[in-house]
């Protein structure tokens, strides 16, 4: 039951807050994101793509870009971001790993 509990925080915990922080402030995260101009085969990518992506694949590292980005990222927003992109791929690396056993057993 406990781990169950730690898994759901874990997962839901960064998406509510992004969609805390979208409802209070919205112009800060559009102003994080708009900057992100990308044309991918000649076809230019909108920006609310690039958080919607972020809320679904990896909400930590999302959110902590959101935090450090609007004020210009330095050495300790790169760590910062860095943990949060470790925390994103230890979950996504965990939940396979907690299946591969499952499935094994």
């Amino acid at each position: 039951m406990g781990c169950c509990l730690v898994a759901a925080i874990l997962i839901g915990a960064p998406r509510l807050a992004l969609f805390w922080w979208w409802f209070t402030d919205a112009a800060r995260i559009a102003a994080t994101f708009n900057v992100w101009s990308v044309s991918i085969a000649g076809v230019a990518v909108a920006p609310w793509v690039w958080p919607v992506a972020g809320f679904i694949l990896a909400p930590w590292t999302t959110l902590a870009y959101v935090f450090v980005a609007p004020s210009g990222i330095s050495t300790l927003d790169w760590i910062i971001l860095g943990v949060a992109l470790l925390i994103d791929l230890g979950a996504h690396g965990g939940g396979g790993r907690a299946y591969r056993q499952r499935r094994s057993s």
